[in-house]
């Protein structure tokens, strides 16, 4: 029963494991993606509000990008106005990064225990059907080496699982930590020029002539314009 116990708890791990990996390794490919976009068409465009419109609804760029555009049209309000608006802004746009990071490392946690947990579940297994073995054997007043080899090789399987379980576990969670990485550095680029052209008017870093933040004469970008100006 206990034996069993730990396969099944071991099976879970396992496809926890797969399933976590499997779905991180999409979502990072399409931050990557989202992160190619807003470098083809949100720097390209004339204002931030277009530049905006032109990511998909779902691209954190553009999640970011909205934040940071309400944080600028709404910074109002007796506590809001004790803010200067770059550190409100600033604050908003944060908020948003960090959002998007807890969001990368949803399951990591997962990722981790297995790795560290599942090789002693699986020597617990072991041990536990070693001595169950060794009990009936020694009941039985058998010892011969055909009625010791199956019930402890079937007992040492339990360890073999559990490595098997751990190594994927392992190997999934430093590769996603490492591509975790380079997916938050583009999102923290793309939000420290944003922060710049909100505030500034001119993308962080930029040697260039500054961006046109406010093109119109829509009450969004008039309203951002007054603010940023």
């Amino acid at each position: 029963m206990i034996a069993r116990g730990v396969l099944l708890i071991m099976l879970f791990m396992s496809l926890g494991t797969w399933f976590i990996m499997i779905t991180k390794f999409i979502e990072q490919a399409r931050l990557f993606g989202a992160a190619k976009e807003a470098t083809k068409n949100f720097w390209t465009k004339s204002s931030i509000q277009e530049g905006a419109a032109a990511l998909s609804a779902t691209s954190p760029f553009r999640y970011i990008a909205d934040t940071g555009i309400v944080a600028a049209e709404h910074h109002e309000g007796t506590m809001q106005e004790s803010i200067d608006l770059n550190s409100w802004t600033s604050m908003s746009i944060q908020r948003s990064v960090n959002n998007i990071q807890n969001s990368l490392q949803k399951g990591l946690a997962f990722l981790g225990t297995v790795g560290s947990t599942s090789p002693f579940i699986g020597l617990f297994g072991t041990v536990w059907g070693i001595y169950h073995a060794l009990t009936a054997i020694g009941i039985a007043g058998q010892a011969s080496i055909d009625k010791v080899a199956g019930p402890v090789g079937e007992s040492l399987i339990m360890t073999a699982i559990g490595l098997a379980t751990a190594v994927p576990a392992v190997l999934g969670y430093n590769l996603l930590v490492r591509r975790n990485k380079g997916a938050m550095d583009s999102v923290r680029d793309f939000a420290a020029d944003l922060q710049s052209i909100l505030i500034g008017g001119v993308r962080h870093g930029s040697a260039v002539e500054p961006i046109a933040v406010r093109p119109d004469n829509s009450p969004t970008t008039s309203t951002v314009s007054n603010r940023v100006g």
